[in-house]
C-alpha cells in the first residue's frame, strides 16, 4: 500500500491508532506535544519518526494522510490546517464542536479533493454491520423502539461532558439504522463532579412514524455496560459489546387475543459474528478510502449529521431537557442510491433505480424491477416480476400485481386498483393464468379507478377518478365513468383538448399541436415514443413560466 500516515496525538486513544496503523504497515510519523513519548515510539515502533511539531508533518510530502486524536476542542483547527496542506484526514469523534465548523470542514475537504473520515468506530464493528443488514432487509419487521446504554466507571473528563464523550457512537449507529433524522430531540443530565460538565445524560430522539430512541450515557456507573437494543415487530435484537455473544436475536412477538395484547416469547438466537477488531477495520476503511477515493461509511457528511444531533442534545441539556424540533434538511440519508423507509420491506434480489424513494409500510417483492426517480407512497405493494419504468409516481394504497408492466412517467392515483386475474377465486389457484396489463408512457390513473387486467392504457391517456376501465384505451384518450367511456382527448400535459382549428388541437399549457386521424390522436411536434423534453419538465424555465402564469392559459 502506498499510503503513509502520521498520527497526531498519542494519548489515551491515540496510542491505539498508532498501534493499528503500524500493524497495517503505513505508520510514518507520530506527532505529540509530549516529547517524553518519543522513547516509547522508538522502542515499540522502530523506524517510525517522532516530532512535536505538526508543521513538520504537514510539510512532509511523503505523508499523504493524517489521523487526528487530540482534544475535541482542537479538532476544527487541526483538521482545517491538514486539509489545506493537502492531506487526507481521519479525525476522532466529534468532527468539531460547532455545526458551522463541521460544515466548513466538509466543504473544504470537497473543495480540496481530500478524504475526510470521522472515528465512529461502531460503524466498523462486525456485529453492527450485521445488525444494519438485518434491519434494512426487514428481518426484524417494523422498527418500533431503540435504546442504548453506554455506562462505565473509568476515565472521567473535565474538558468535555459525557454526552460528547460517549454518545456520538450510538447516535451514529441509530441514524444509520433508521436512515432518517429525528423530528424532535431532548436531553436531560446532571453534573455531579465538575461544574457544568454533565456526568450522565439521557437523550431522547423522536423519529417519524412513532419510532423513538433513547441513549443513556454515564461514567458514574458501578460496572461497564455497552448495550444497544432494537425492538422490531417481528424480532428484537441485542448488541452487547461486553458479552461473549455480541449479537443476539429474540423472536418475541405480541399477539392480540380478545382485544388484549399478549407477549409470545421464543428462544433467543445467537448470531455468529466473525472475530475482528473494530478499530483495525476502521483504520483499514480509512486506508481503503485514501486509495480508492471513495467515501467511507463515516465520512465527513455522516460526521456532520452526528454533530448536528449532538448540538441539538447540548442545547436541550442547557435548557433543562427542552424538547427541540429538528430543523434543516430532512432529506432521507441514503446508504444506497435509492431510499427505503425503515418501515418498508424490499426483498432481495430486486432491481431499484437511482433516486427512487419507497415510503412507509411498502413491500417490494423479490425479482421486481423499479426504474430511476420513482416515488412510492405509503402502503404500496409491488409483486414479483412487476416492471416499473423511470419517474413513475405511485400514490398511497396501490398494489402492483404480477403481470403488470408500467412504462416511464406514469402516475397512479391513491387507492387505484390493478388486477391480474379476470375471474379470481380463493379456492382456485390461477397463478398460471395471470394476464398482462400494460400502462404506456405518461398515462395517468385517477384515485380509486379500477383497471381490468389484460388490457393496455395508451400513452398519455387520462383515466378519471373512480372510473372502471374494461377495454384497451387509445393514446391521449380521456376515460370517465362506470364502465369508462372516452369523453375526448387530453394533451401530454393532461389538459383537455378542445376547439380544433383546421383540425389541429393546441395544448393551452405547452403549445404542442395534436391532430386526430382515423380515430387516433397524434402529436405533431414530438415523437410518440419520445419522453417529454427536459426543457418542458419540472424545474425547467418552461415549467417556471407555467407556475408564474406566463404561459398560455
Amino acid at each position: 500500500m502506498s499510503s503513509k500516515v502520521a498520527v497526531l496525538g498519542m494519548g489515551y486513544w491515540g496510542k491505539n491508532l498508532v498501534r493499528n496503523f503500524h500493524n497495517l504497515g503505513v505508520l510514518h510519523t507520530v506527532c505529540d506535544a509530549d516529547t517524553t513519548r518519543e522513547a516509547t515510539v522508538k522502542e515499540q515502533y522502530p523506524g517510525v519518526a517522532f516530532t512535536n511539531d505538526m508543521r513538520t508533518v504537514l510539510d512532509d510530502r511523503s505523508i499523504n494522510a493524517v489521523a487526528v486524536s487530540t482534544p475535541a476542542a482542537t479538532h476544527y483547527d487541526i483538521v482545517r490546517t491538514a486539509l489545506e496542506a493537502g492531506k487526507d484526514v481521519f479525525v476522532e469523534k466529534p468532527l468539531a464542536l460547532k455545526e458551522s465548523e463541521g460544515r466548513e470542514l466538509v466543504e473544504l475537504a470537497e473543495k480540496q479533493g481530500r478524504m475526510l473520515m470521522v472515528g465512529h468506530i461502531l460503524q466498523y464493528h462486525p456485529a453492527v454491520t450485521k445488525l444494519k443488514e438485518m434491519v434494512h432487509s426487514g428481518e426484524l419487521g417494523r422498527i418500533q423502539y431503540i435504546y442504548s446504554n453506554r455506562l462505565s466507571i473509568g476515565k472521567i473528563r473535565t474538558e468535555e461532558n459525557i454526552l460528547w464523550s460517549f454518545a456520538p457512537h450510538d447516535i451514529s449507529v441509530i441514524l444509520s439504522l433508521l436512515n432518517h433524522d429525528p423530528e424532535y430531540v431532548s436531553c436531560h443530565g446532571k453534573a455531579h463532579l465538575t461544574q457544568d460538565v454533565a456526568d450522565s445524560t439521557l437523550s431522547i430522539f423522536s423519529f417519524p412514524n412513532n419510532v423513538q430512541a433513547h441513549i443513556h450515557v454515564s461514567w458514574l456507573h458501578p460496572f461497564k455496560e455497552q448495550r444497544l437494543v432494537v425492538i422490531g415487530s417481528e424480532k428484537m435484537a441485542v448488541f452487547e459489546d461486553t458479552s461473549a455473544d455480541k449479537l443476539v436475536v429474540y423472536p418475541h412477538k405480541v399477539k392480540w387475543e380478545n382485544q388484549m395484547p399478549t407477549a409470545v416469547k421464543a428462544e433467543r438466537e445467537v448470531i455468529e459474528i466473525p472475530p475482528a477488531e473494530p478499530l483495525k477495520n476502521e483504520c483499514q476503511a480509512f486506508l481503503d478510502a485514501v486509495e480508492s477515493r471513495k467515501p467511507p461509511i463515516s465520512d465527513g457528511h455522516e460526521g456532520l449529521d452526528v454533530l448536528r444531533m449532538l448540538n441539538y442534545c447540548q442545547t436541550s441539556l442547557e435548557n433543562n431537557g427542552q424538547n427541540i424540533r429538528v430543523s434543516g434538511d430532512q432529506t432521507p440519508k441514503e446508504d444506497k442510491p435509492y431510499f427505503v423507509h425503515p418501515t418498508a420491506f424490499v426483498d432481495e434480489p430486486s432491481d431499484i433505480g437511482e433516486g427512487t424513494k419507497i415510503w412507509h409500510f411498502c413491500h417490494v417483492m423479490k425479482n421486481a424491477t423499479i426504474g430511476k426517480k420513482c416515488v412510492f407512497g405509503q402502503n404500496c405493494n409491488v409483486d414479483s416480476g412487476v416492471k416499473v419504468g423511470n419517474n413513475v409516481k405511485v400514490q398511497n394504497n396501490v398494489s402492483l400485481y404480477t403481470g403488470l408492466e408500467i412504462e416511464d412517467d406514469v402516475f397512479l392515483g391513491p387507492s387505484c386498483v390493478l388486477t391480474n386475474v379476470t375471474n379470481p377465486r380463493s379456492q382456485v389457484l390461477r397463478h398460471s393464468l395471470y394476464e398482462k396489463t400494460l400502462l404506456r408512457r405518461g398515462c395517468s390513473i385517477g384515485a380509486n379507478a379500477t383497471i381490468v387486467c389484460g388490457i393496455e392504457i395508451g400513452r398519455y391517456a387520462f383515466v378519471g377518478a373512480g372510473a372502471v376501465v374494461t377495454a384497451t384505451v387509445p393514446d391521449y384518450a380521456m376515460m370517465l365513468g362506470v364502465p369508462a367511456k372516452q369523453k375526448g382527448w387530453v394533451s401530454r400535459h393532461g389538459l383537455p383538448l378542445r376547439n380544433p382549428v383546421d383540425g389541429i388541437y393546441t395544448c393551452p399549457e405547452s403549445g404542442l399541436r395534436y391532430q386526430e386521424e382515423d380515430g387516433k390522436l397524434h402529436c405533431l411536434d414530438l415523437d410518440e415514443e419520445a419522453p417529454l423534453p427536459e426543457d418542458m419538465r419540472e424545474g425547467s424555465e418552461f415549467y417556471d413560466d407555467i407556475v408564474h402564469g406566463e404561459r398560455l392559459t
